[in-house]
């Protein structure tokens, strides 16, 4: 007797069948079907997959869980508006019977668009009517974590783009060389103590409070990775138990609390040929000229536009290529044959750079993810699945906003390490 064998797929064909407009493609006569109905789970079914999802977005919002939270009130347009204090210059002198001037007390407007996020998945009638777990809370605890992820990133990539930088040294047998560019780093440009304490001690004259009495240093694995490996840090936990209050938090040096995760900043730049990470230049360059000839990897055309690389150590902006010649926006010269072209948005070679950002309280702020009208929205088969009720949709929406308010009050260190050279940008 042969065995029976079900075939259970949770993102199955039936995915392909949900058109985002509002319906289905009807498998039989091609014609776009509406959904019938409405999302009418039971109140209480509808806030307990809401909720499943809000606690499981939450694990991953480690940026996000130090921004400053700004309120999206319903029926006030697509613009939200956040506001920062003016400073206030020292007191000066009184004189007797002299009122002084007054100083100005304000606040500074800053206004963002909202964007919108979202995405969902499918689930066919026979992976819900066989599957041994429960697939429904099972695909909302993974879209809680896309959900956390999304937002996380997105609150990440505003950050970087904040104009205090601080590239790490070059060590060498104990000798200090600085770096001017990112694309200078290489993998002796490590995160260590030293620079720690100079970012530190940036913010302090920059007079940018504190959260809680410390800044707040968000760190990648990799780095972590490095500067675990210190003795300043290994002496600083000898003895010292840390109180993790924060999520991801593991460990404090130099008034600094470290909060770790796999989606703090890494920049490296895409491979730049579909099979090989770097090229290689086919023709030396002896007079000045736009023009680069390459082999050793396949390229589309057109796919290097815009592209940052370093070529016979130039960083050169790619204005345009064809399968086997890059065209750059400014003349280069003097590159031998056999040079390495690599990919120019990282560090030296292509390496990847790792961003660990350290700030104060209130240097950057987004929309609260608790009221960012985050929702769970369930489609059943009787909704979705088309004319025999085969599939059921679940997924969830966003509204989304966050920006940088003090300048002052953040550092964006830049570092290479250890896994340089196998860490990918995200």
């Amino acid at each position: 007797m042969k065995a029976l064998r079900l075939n259970l797929q949770l993102m199955a064909d039936a995915g392909s069948l949900v058109n985002a407009t509002g319906g289905y493609v009807n498998a039989y006569t091609g014609a776009q079907e509406p959904f019938s109905g409405k999302d009418d789970l039971s109140v209480q079914m509808k806030e307990y997959y809401d909720t499943e999802l809000l606690e499981n977005a939450r694990a991953n919002l480690v940026h996000s869980q130090f921004a400053k939270k700004q309120g999206l009130p319903k029926n006030r347009g697509r613009i939200i508006e956040f506001r920062k204090w003016n400073t206030l210059e020292d007191a000066g002198e009184l004189k007797e019977g002299v009122i002084p001037a007054a100083q100005k007390l304000g606040s500074t407007s800053i206004s963002k668009a909202l964007t919108q996020h979202g995405t969902y998945t499918a689930v066919t009638d026979i992976l819900e009517l066989h599957a041994i777990d429960d697939v429904i809370l099972g695909a909302t605890t993974e879209l809680g974590a896309s959900a956390g992820t999304t937002q996380d990133k997105l609150v990440r990539n505003v950050m970087v783009t904040g104009t205090n930088k601080q590239l790490c040294d070059k060590v060498a047998n104990g000798a200090h060389t600085k770096v001017a560019t990112r694309a200078g780093l290489d993998k002796t440009a490590r995160l260590t103590p030293d620079e720690i304490n100079k970012a530190v001690t940036t913010l302090k004259k920059l007079k940018a409070p504190t959260i809680n009495g410390k800044y707040i240093a968000i760190i990648h694995p990799s780095v972590a990775y490095d500067l675990r490996s210190s003795d300043e840090w290994i002496e600083a936990h000898k003895y010292a138990a840390t109180t993790e209050i924060f999520t991801g938090e593991i460990g404090e040096l130099h008034g600094v609390r470290f909060v770790e995760t796999t989606e703090a900043k890494v920049f490296a730049g895409a491979d730049l040929a579909a099979d090989s990470r770097t090229l290689k230049v086919k023709t030396a360059v002896t007079a000045a000229g736009k023009s680069i000839a390459f082999e050793g990897g396949t390229v589309a055309a057109g796919a290097l536009k815009g592209r940052m690389i370093l070529v016979g150590g130039a960083l050169c902006e790619v204005t345009g290529n064809t399968a086997d010649t890059i065209t750059v926006k400014d003349n280069v010269n003097n590159i031998a044959a056999g040079a390495e072209i690599a990919p120019g948005e990282g560090g030296a070679g292509g390496l990847a750079v790792y961003a660990t950002m350290v700030f104060g309280k209130d240097a950057y702020a987004m929309i609260d993810p608790e009221g960012g009208n985050l929702q769970m929205i369930i489609k059943d088969k009787s909704q979705a699945g088309g004319p025999l009720d085969q599939f059921s949709t679940l997924g969830y929406k966003f509204e989304n906003a966050s920006m940088i308010l003090y300048e002052d009050r953040m550092i964006r260190i830049e570092s290479c390490g250890e896994y340089s050279d196998v860490d990918e940008e995200n």
